[in-house]
């Protein structure tokens, strides 16, 4: 893609470890839930809808974690935010579940908004989209200290907490449950709520050039995975102890991605 005005963006895909894990787990587990839904929505109508919402959040997840640089990424990340509110209003004639995806849509755009705020603040003081590591003097490639991720590299921690459910907006995950089964399994499992994870993981040179920001993710994930974990302990619908159950196991994964074990937290997803 031609330069304009020196921003580039190229519409490309890379494949390392990273993306391979969370290709095997959307895709695999993607299978079984798309198998599992052939015959539970059967006799639904809007049969055919529900796999075009289904594919679409597939491959947007896709795209998200195959992306070369940050803007393609924030295409998958609103593309999974979308899906996500057309699969939990699926039985929309039910106001109760037209409520669920709109609340699900507006707390996840608080994590969007910062989504974007970061991306701008990411480019205009960095020039920084594509994936990067850091050189031997311990700074980013695009050209930013230590001093310098200090202060801006917590904005992309604000981000992954709508998506990924945690304090303070993990209430949207319980209500989503209004959905079809299909949907709250696809969601907890194999896409949408892994999405923040992804997002901290790919973006450790930055994280690991800020104590702040990574302080302020293990806080977040200490403090979600002891609230959801209590918080299950008092439902009794069996869909929301799950969402709930989670909401605390996205907490163990923050904690580690917040102290620095990047691995230890992609194996616990």
């Amino acid at each position: 893609m031609d330069d304009t005005a020196g921003f580039k963006a190229d519409i490309a895909f890379h494949l390392d470890s990273l993306s391979l894990c969370f290709i095997f787990i959307i895709t695999f587990v993607g299978f079984l839930i798309h198998l599992y839904s052939a015959e539970f929505m059967y006799n639904e109508e809007g049969y055919s809808r529900f796999f075009a919402y289904m594919n679409l959040f597939v491959g947007s997840m896709l795209t998200l974690v195959l992306a070369d640089n940050l803007l393609l990424l924030y295409l998958g990340w609103e593309g999974v935010g979308l899906c996500s509110y057309l699969l939990i209003g699926f039985w929309y004639k039910e106001p109760a579940n037209d409520y669920a995806a709109r609340k699900a849509f507006t707390i996840t755009r608080i994590g969007d908004t910062a989504m974007i705020i970061a991306l701008f603040i990411l480019y205009y003081k960095f020039r920084y989209f594509k994936h990067s590591r850091p050189n031997a003097q311990g700074s980013c490639t695009m050209g930013c200290r230590f001093k310098d991720c200090h202060y801006h590299c917590f904005v992309p921690a604000r981000c992954a907490l709508g998506k990924s459910a945690q304090l303070p907006l993990q209430t949207w995950l319980p209500d989503a449950m209004a959905g079809p089964s299909p949907v709250s399994a696809l969601i907890h499992a194999a896409t949408m709520v892994t999405a923040g994870v992804y997002l901290i993981a790919r973006t450790n040179v930055l994280f690991s050039l800020s104590p702040f920001a990574q302080t302020l993710v293990a806080v977040i994930g200490t403090l979600t995975l002891v609230i959801a974990g209590l918080s299950a302990l008092t439902q009794h619908d069996i869909k929301r102890v799950l969402a709930y159950s989670t909401i605390s196991q996205i907490g163990y994964m923050f904690l580690a991605l917040g102290v620095g074990a990047f691995s230890a937290g992609i194996f616990i997803l």
